[in-house]
């Protein structure tokens, strides 16, 4: 089975960083998921896309050393770095405007 370990993303939905602190296993997808005819739902046929809700480490060691121990072919996302510009309260109240704005 070939897998993907990752650090996931913040969501839409917070402002903060709550749930990016830890390293997940997702298996890849072997069928296509396609809609159900009587309800509608989507399945799949594959029953091992349950495990991306189960399976959190607190690194990325520990999610190698477990996809080792268990045989699977894996690949590691390395997240990409953060960066934030430094700003001072200050400039939010200057008189005089930047450059880029003063034309």
């Amino acid at each position: 089975m070939r897998v993907r370990i990752f650090k996931p993303a913040k969501t839409a939905m917070q402002s903060g960083r709550a749930n990016t602190h830890h390293w997940v296993i997702e298996p890849e997808v072997v069928s296509a998921r396609t809609p159900e005819p009587l309800m509608g739902w989507t399945s799949a046929g594959d029953t091992l896309s349950e495990l991306r809700d189960k399976l959190y480490f607190k690194s990325q060691e520990e999610a190698v050393a477990f996809a080792e121990r268990e045989g699977w072919d894996y690949h590691v996302s390395n997240p990409h770095k953060r960066h934030v510009p430094p700003r001072n309260y200050l400039d939010n109240f200057k008189w005089t405007k930047p450059e880029s704005e003063a034309r």
